[in-house]
């Protein structure tokens, strides 16, 4: 969808649901590998009440995605995803880049958009902006680079 104002074309929900695929998988080897090292393959592959095993898990399954996540943001205005399919995420009243707290905003507000049932996931599909909650929140936008 294009902005007429500004000329800035918003990305889509499948689009975007293309470029967080793509990053699961990146993500699935970053914190799978290092972790099935640490404690074995066979204790966090079967790990199915997924239980905490221990400091190093916590950090390369929970910290380091939040740090490298806003890192992306923050340098790149993407994540890995996003940059492949051309995307970026920017400050929808200045089409600028976010700021710092725009991307702990952003990151923290997935939690109520995906415990409510994925609606404010779903709700990209609706938008006019193809803004989630999470945007909503933060005052940002995914929108497509180099159409």
């Amino acid at each position: 969808m294009e902005d007429a104002e500004n000329n800035v074309v918003y990305a889509g929900f499948w689009l975007r649901l293309s470029a967080t695929v793509i990053d699961l998988i990146i993500l699935f080897f970053l914190i799978t590998l290092p972790v099935s090292m640490i404690y074995g393959a066979d204790q966090y592959l079967n790990n199915t009440a997924y239980t905490y095993m221990g400091v190093w898990h916590f950090i390369i399954e929970f910290v380091f995605p939040l740090i490298l996540t806003i890192w992306l943001w923050l340098r790149f205005s993407a994540t890995l995803g996003k940059m492949i399919l051309k995307l970026k995420i920017v400050d929808i009243k200045t089409s600028g880049p976010i700021s710092f707290w725009q991307t702990i905003i952003r990151y923290f507000g997935y939690l109520p958009a995906v415990f409510c049932l994925f609606i404010g996931i779903i709700w990209i599909a609706f938008d006019k902006r193809h803004q989630g909650w999470h945007h909503k929140l933060a005052s940002t936008a995914v929108i497509r680079v180099n159409k």
